[in-house]
């Protein structure tokens, strides 16, 4: 059964002026500790803590929301790149447990050396490539 909401869920309470669009079954706005410039986050409406406890009608509509939240980026801010994530667990780092959907714009240059992306959560393996080696 889904949490109900309640006055010390921040995406329960999110402040209009916050939300930039709204979904079928979510709204994005924009991350008040932003990563990056157009860093946006898709909550989905209902109150459930993660991605598994959502429907599946509800994850669909969130991973259809990425692409509208990042044609509202492209239009304000000119990425080069997209990190795209869900934290589900404390273990993971989630620490509001609302499902919300990270998407996070990348430009060139914001760190020495991107290969990895979203490996990094553990960065000691975040960058697996052994120099001079090729791919084949």
């Amino acid at each position: 059964m889904p949490q109900m909401c309640d006055d010390e869920c921040p995406f329960c309470n999110l402040p209009r002026e916050r939300v930039f669009h709204e979904g079928h079954l979510f709204k994005a706005a924009w991350d008040i500790f932003p990563v990056s410039t157009g860093h946006a986050l898709l909550i989905l409406n209902r109150h459930v803590a993660t991605w598994f406890e959502a429907s599946q009608e509800e994850q669909i509509d969130l991973v259809g929301g990425i692409a509208i939240v990042r044609g509202i980026i492209e239009r304000l801010h000119s990425p080069g790149g997209y990190n795209i994530g869900v934290n589900v667990g404390q273990a993971a780092g989630q620490t509001v447990f609302h499902l919300h959907v990270h998407v996070i714009p990348r430009y060139r240059g914001d760190v020495v050396d991107p290969t990895g992306g979203v490996r990094h959560v553990i960065p000691e393996r975040g960058n697996y490539r052994v120099t001079g080696r090729q791919d084949r």
